[in-house]
């Protein structure tokens, strides 16, 4: 069945959403922090187009990226460019422009600034002159891998977000070490050309048995979330030459627990151990050299001696 909305109607409901929003408090002498879309160009919300449309300066990552999106919206905010390079100077360009009580906003090339990107020198330089920093929420590929992962649940929503790996090998593999051990998922991200040297690094560090989520393109047409274990990732990616194509966002799950057996022991074997041992042995040495022994938990020897011991 086609469920879709006539377009008289959604635009009837997206006229009278904009006015709604419009008409709420956009203070002056403020700047606003503005996620814009990860890929699909559909996903820029209403505040986020009311922030950028009358905004009187745009500080933008990538001045040419930012500017195929404003006219695909028909913004013709002016630009200037906020960077990793310039981070420093523009911030001061941005305070200078608050004083005069101008709304300025700051985009990265895609998703939420200041997180993963540039743009947090300058919130906080901002913040540090008494201004006003304003968060327009919007598209994460971070929440948005999650969203389609179903790694995360409400009874355990914890998760760890990584970034960029280093770029050598070496580095890069403790940066992994050190992530990875972690008791919750880990999402990061990684570019196309590093996709294959990343997932060998993760196989050596984490094993085959540990699982990965591949989200990749995530908004557009070829959008694409799998999961499966480390060993197979490779062979995924070398399966399909498209897929070493666009970005990713990896999510590394958390290692399972293997289940240990810690009921006590009731082999003859393992009692009459513990009887010789507790003889010349304190019921805590008696665990240590049992468990030594044998490779079982200490804990349930220690609870046989315990007993073993009342017993006697």
């Amino acid at each position: 069945m086609n469920q879709n909305v006539p377009l008289t109607q959604a635009s009837e409901g997206w006229r009278r959403m904009a006015e709604r929003v419009a008409g709420q408090h956009w203070p002056e002498a403020a700047l606003y922090v503005v996620a814009t879309p990860i890929g699909n160009l559909g996903d820029l919300g209403l505040r986020a187009w009311q922030a950028l449309s009358q905004a009187d300066v745009i500080a933008a990552e990538d001045t040419r990226a930012t500017r195929s999106l404003l006219d695909a919206w028909g913004i013709n905010t002016p630009l200037i460019a906020a960077h990793r390079h310039n981070e420093a100077s523009a911030a001061q360009d941005i305070c200078a422009r608050l004083a005069q009580g101008q709304r300025v906003a700051l985009v990265s090339d895609a998703g939420a600034p200041a997180v993963s990107d540039p743009g947090a020198r300058v919130v906080r330089v901002v913040r540090a002159a008494g201004y006003a920093v304003v968060p327009v929420p919007g598209p994460s590929a971070v929440i948005t891998a999650l969203m389609g992962s179903g790694v995360t649940s409400d009874e355990n929503p914890a998760f760890a977000f990584a970034g960029f790996a280093p770029s050598k090998a070496t580095a890069r593999q403790r940066w992994l070490r050190s992530w990875c051990a972690l008791p919750a998922p880990v999402v990061m991200f990684e570019s196309p050309h590093r996709l294959g040297a990343m997932l060998g690094d993760l196989l050596e560090v984490c094993g085959g048995d540990r699982k990965l989520t591949i989200a990749r393109e995530l908004t557009k047409r070829f959008e694409q979330i799998v999961t499966l274990p480390l060993s197979d990732a490779q062979a995924w990616l070398a399966g399909d030459a498209h897929r070493a194509q666009g970005e990713f966002v990896l999510i590394v799950h958390a290692e399972v627990a293997a289940e240990v057996d810690d009921s006590v022991p009731d082999d003859p074997q393992t009692i009459v151990l513990i009887d010789a041992l507790l003889e010349t042995l304190s019921v805590r040495d008696t665990a240590k050299v049992a468990a030594r022994v044998t490779g079982q938990p200490r804990d349930a020897l220690y609870a046989l001696a315990l007993a073993r011991k009342g017993g006697a």
